[in-house]
């Protein structure tokens, strides 16, 4: 397989699909610059090695054609801040005359950013011939959007049959992949897996992935409540899933007989209702009152977490300990999150990913101060449970 590292571009367009679907606000701003910051090296490189750049992605969900909210003119001035000033031409479509012609007439240099993807019905249906003149634009292809490496979408998976010679990813792909694989393959211990979020239903894959890899395994946020209420204790009004309670059991006794030690919220920072400003009180975990719910850990949870933090060599965190877009209920995931900073500091590697952990360390200012942060929620957990992510095969396949 080709590293990007050694590939020649000079004289080249390098074809990147970059995943640049970030989010806007009312005034089509983008409000999280992380993927487009995180594709920056990848386009620098090509560019100082004398190469030109066509940069496809999609942004949202557009159902029915070209809609203006979609449009991915709105990440050209981050795009160009990220890019020490180079000016970015747009593609006010990603196929036809217009396009191809401005994509041919690239100098080295220069940068094209071609419009949504996703305009087109055939992209997510990885359709062969849409495929085909996407890779018109490009003398290589260069896969760079671990976000969407899970599914085999043309300009993701189909294109590459189109360049069995020039195909490989770029600088943010082959950091997601070393990432993830030093904490599946490490051989340093005690490997400790965070793992948080609202629902088992969602987790429970991936949980079940990590015990043969893992010494400790944290159980936080709402779907603590379900493995509580499964050991027999009272989680009030608290979020559970009662068809998860048996699935719940069976993990805990898996971890048992392999050894990984399973840790659950000790004490919980309960409210009377789902607000920011309810009434709201610390108690044990397995004796929440009726009438009230978990939303965050406790003190006492929160010192015994940063104590195993401190002591492990390989941590994984993935999803919040509470309601942290609540202020009054963001100290679990917040301490987490300094914790994980702490553990960088001391050599600890630290890997941060899916939407909230990611969320939440950039909100805190902290995603520069722990190992890695993904940029790749579904695709980094279906990695994570085994799971072959078409985008990434394409690239290794043939070549």
């Amino acid at each position: 397989m080709i590293r990007f590292a050694d590939y020649d571009f000079k004289g080249k367009r390098a074809l990147i699909r970059v995943d640049f679907n970030v989010p806007l606000d009312e005034n089509r701003e983008v409000t999280d610059d992380t993927r487009i910051r995180s594709a920056a090296p990848t386009v620098k490189k090509i560019l100082e090695s004398g190469g030109s750049v066509v940069l496809m992605s999609h942004l949202g969900r557009p159902k029915d054609g070209p809609e203006e909210k979609y449009s991915l003119k709105a990440v050209i001035p981050v795009l160009e801040k990220h890019l020490g000033g180079t000016s970015v031409k747009f593609g006010g479509d990603c196929i036809g005359e217009e396009a191809r012609k401005l994509s041919a007439d690239l100098k080295p240099g220069e940068v094209l950013l071609l419009e949504n993807l996703r305009f087109y019905k055939e992209e997510t249906a990885g359709d062969e011939f849409f495929a085909g003149r996407l890779a018109e634009h490009g003398d290589c292809y260069v896969n760079d959007a671990f976000g969407t490496a899970h599914r085999a979408h043309a300009s993701t998976t189909v294109i590459a049959r189109f360049f069995p010679k020039d195909k490989m990813f770029g600088y943010l792909i082959e950091g997601e992949i070393e990432s993830i694989d030093k904490v599946l393959h490490s051989k340093e211990k005690p490997v400790l897996a965070i793992i948080g979020g609202a629902k088992v239903s969602s987790k429970i894959t991936i949980l079940e992935s990590l015990l043969p890899k893992t010494d400790h395994l944290i159980i936080g946020g709402g779907m603590a409540y379900t493995f509580v209420k499964a050991k027999g204790g009272s989680i009030g009004n608290s979020l559970v899933e009662d068809d998860y309670i048996e699935t719940a059991l069976s993990l805990l006794k898996k971890a048992e007989e392999k050894g990984v030690k399973i840790h659950l919220p000790k004490d919980t920072r309960i409210a009377d209702d789902f607000r920011n400003d309810a009434s709201s009180d610390v108690c044990a975990t397995d004796a929440i009152p009726d009438g009230w719910m978990g939303l965050d850990i406790g003190p006492e949870t929160v010192e015994a977490f940063e104590a195993l933090i401190k002591d492990c060599k390989i941590i994984l965190w993935n999803g919040p300990m509470g309601v942290f877009e609540m202020e009054n209920f963001a100290k679990g995931t917040v301490a987490v999150a300094e914790s994980l900073v702490k553990a960088t500091d001391r050599g600890a590697f630290t890997l941060v990913g899916g939407g909230d952990s990611v969320a939440a360390v950039n909100k805190y200012g902290l995603a520069e101060k722990v190992s890695y942060v993904s940029t790749g929620g579904g695709a980094m957990l279906e990695y994570l449970e085994g799971k072959v992510l078409p985008g990434i095969a394409a690239i290794r396949e043939d070549s």
